[in-house]
């Protein structure tokens, strides 16, 4: 894969302003990946203060996670529209309203509904922040402020579960989204002053796909809620929700082919560069997914860890991926994104091997040490991937193309979550995992780690193919 320049747009940040606007970009990248994780340790807590069940308050996760899931292409092709500053603005401040509205919320689903407008302004900073790394770094600088992104990214996911304990125990389930607001306000006052401004609007610009987004976002839902519901066991609602899925999909392509200005052209799924780098995306989330749903049951199981050191050993896991992320993107810069995407996933095919052949006997170290692998490998080959993908796109498309390559990933860590999970159970020959016992759990990490590195496999040989096909193609 070859990463040409990354064409600019507008007026770039002068040079003094440039680290300002990164420090912008990762803080809107920090903030949502923050609102995703934050939430999970409280659960307990909220289900008492509401008097509710477990599986209602589960809604205060799931919510957001379809917010972001089903409205992040819409919302990425909304800012090439209407200009992405202004919408970045507009959705910064949307999640910080909300994050007022969630910690002041009375009632369940006045909770509920405010992290669904929660995941509405996560959306947007999610799908646009990729997008304005071509208007506000140079172009020898893209990797490396991809890189960057994917550590903040990292370190939102694995500070959510710290810091909401920690506020937990000691100001109550409420300052858990209450102390994003301050954030999110640091965030627009950056974002003000630093982001490049928008193009003048044009007349005769194209009209948004209101159609085509609403199927896309139905279809989307679809699938999400397909995948995590049935707390892990796939049912008959699970199949009536996927074929929906496959359905919306169908009549998403017959409504795009008859609209003037569509959402996105479903070609682009095809294109030698950015249908690949979404598969690899997807992929490679999905194998990313394994390491958190198999390894609190491996670490239980089958090594007897406390659950305090299960924590440890966990967090070893966005550690590394916040430490490889900005070394990752300087090698994207003077290496290439094509030799880097090649280099991270060799690595995650490395570390999986390992984890799928690894003895019990090594301990807990047989257990870190290639998870260490398979991270760092995760984490080069998203700076690569991001870079190369972005590289290749036209001004007017960065946002929604930002918005797909985001949801590539949300959808293999919904699925990741979901299959090989499944996966797991096959191995170990049981639906009751918390009761089974040594030689079942290890069968079972074997063999989700075994199917975890034939993925990676496969995203290896359509990263070979990508490389021999014309481009466009």
């Amino acid at each position: 894969m070859s990463t040409p320049a990354i064409a600019t747009l507008g007026r770039q940040p002068s040079a003094s302003r440039m680290p300002l606007a990164v420090a912008c970009l990762s803080l809107t990248m920090l903030l949502s990946s923050l609102g995703t994780s934050i939430a999970n340790v409280a659960l307990p807590s909220l289900a008492l203060a509401f008097d509710a069940t477990f599986q209602a308050v589960q809604w205060i996760v799931l919510a957001y996670l379809l917010a972001i899931t089903t409205l992040i292409v819409s919302v990425g092709r909304l800012g090439d529209l209407v200009g992405r500053r202004r919408l970045v603005l507009a959705g910064i401040g949307v999640f910080v309203a909300a994050s007022i509205a969630c910690g002041a919320a009375p009632v369940l689903w006045m909770l509920i509904a405010a992290r669904v407008a929660q995941g509405l302004g996560a959306a947007v900073m999610m799908a646009l922040t990729m997008a304005f790394v071509g208007d506000a770094v140079p172009k020898e600088r893209a990797g490396r402020a991809m890189g960057l992104l994917g550590t903040m990214s990292a370190v939102g996911t694995a500070l959510g579960p710290t810091l909401g304990g920690v506020l937990l125990a000691a100001a109550g389930w409420r300052s858990i989204f209450f102390v994003t607001v301050p954030l999110g306000i640091a965030a627009f006052v950056l974002a003000l002053r630093t982001l490049p401004p928008d193009r003048p609007c044009n007349a005769n610009r194209p009209t948004f796909d209101y159609p085509g987004s609403f199927v896309f976002a139905l279809a989307l839902a679809a699938y999400a809620l397909a995948m995590t519901s049935g707390r892990g066991h796939f049912g008959a609602a699970n199949g009536a929700l996927l074929c929906l899925a496959i359905i919306g999909a169908g009549l998403f392509l017959v409504v795009e082919a008859k609209a003037s200005s569509p959402l996105f052209r479903p070609a682009l799924l095809l294109d030698r560069t950015t249908g690949t780098g979404f598969a690899m995306s997807a992929l490679a989330a999905t194998v990313a997914m394994t390491t958190l749903v198999v390894g609190p049951f491996h670490l239980a199981g089958a090594l007897h860890l406390a659950p305090a050191t299960i924590g440890v050993v966990m967090s070893a896991g966005p550690l590394v991926a916040a430490l490889v992320g900005v070394p990752a993107g300087r090698a994207v810069d003077r290496f290439g994104a094509g030799r880097m995407t090649v280099a991270g996933l060799v690595a995650m095919v490395a570390g999986c091997a390992a984890l799928a052949w690894t003895p019990v006997a090594c301990g807990a170290w047989g257990y870190v040490a290639p998870l260490v692998v398979v991270t760092a490998g995760f984490a080069v080959f998203q700076a690569a991937n991001n870079t190369a993908v972005m590289a290749e796109v036209e001004a007017g498309q960065r946002g929604v193309v930002s918005g797909l390559l985001s949801l590539s990933r949300n959808l293999g860590l919904i699925t990741g979550a979901s299959v090989m999970g499944a996966v797991f159970a096959h191995g170990a020959s049981t639906r009751e995992i918390a009761k089974a016992g040594v030689e079942a759990v290890v069968a079972g990490t074997h063999q989700a780690f075994a199917v975890a590195a034939v993925l990676v496999v496969l995203a290896l040989g359509i990263a070979a193919a990508a490389t021999r096909r014309p481009p466009g193609r």
